[in-house]
Order: C-alpha cells, then sequence, then structure tokens
C-alpha cells in the first residue's frame, strides 16, 4: 500500500475528519476547518513522501533529537511544535498513527477527542 493511502486510512478514521487539498498537497481537517496531517511529495527540500502534524509539547524536539533521519522541523508550522515525518525511511505505522491521532488530539474538540478513547 502506498503512503497516502495508509495515511488516507489513519486520519479518516478519526472522528469527523476530512480531507481536502491544501497549497497543492493531501490535507486531513477536523470538521472542515482545523489542519491535523498534511501530506507531502518531495516538497521543501524534502525528497520522498512525509507528513507534518501538531505534537505534544516537548515532543518535536525529542524525536527530531534522537532519530533526525526520520524526524525533521517542518517549514512554517514547526516553531509551533509540529512535527514532519519521513514516510520513506522504514516508516513503524503503528508510531505513524499514534503521531497522527496525537495531532489529532491536539487540534480537535474534546468532545471529539473524548470519542477516540
Amino acid at each position: 500500500m502506498d503512503p497516502l493511502t495508509r495515511i488516507r486510512a489513519i486520519c479518516l478514521e478519526l472522528p469527523e475528519s476530512s480531507e481536502r487539498a491544501s497549497h497543492g498537497s493531501p490535507t486531513f481537517f477536523v470538521r472542515g476547518r482545523t489542519a491535523f496531517t498534511n501530506y507531502l511529495e518531495d516538497a521543501h527540500r524534502e525528497p520522498g513522501a512525509t507528513i507534518w502534524c501538531p505534537a505534544p509539547e516537548g515532543v518535536q524536539g525529542e524525536l527530531v533529537d534522537a532519530e533526525p533521519q526520520r524526524f525533521f522541523v517542518p517549514p512554517y508550522v514547526g516553531h509551533r511544535g509540529w512535527i514532519g515525518v519521513r514516510l520513506d525511511v522504514d516508516p513503524d505505522w503503528d508510531e505513524v498513527r499514534g503521531i497522527v491521532r496525537d495531532g489529532y488530539r491536539r487540534v480537535a474538540p474534546k468532545k471529539l477527542s473524548a470519542l477516540m478513547d
């Protein structure tokens, strides 16, 4: 299965999530308004497929420091704590699912986040 198909399945299983293009790339939203995952290919000096997601406080630095070959600070949103994940570097899809779900929880209303428990 290609990376976009996997990311799409992970994102669209979340409550009231949807997909539409934003800045030319597939982007996943909560209630059609707030982005929680951007999927990009060969963009912003990153070869291959990547996702960008909001991360809990402190997680971005931990992941980038621990595994800079897999994680990076994305442009434009990195200063807000978002994490970039390279999907062409042997992704652990359970870990990717967790990162996406954490990103969703960061921006979703509490009622929607509670539906995930």
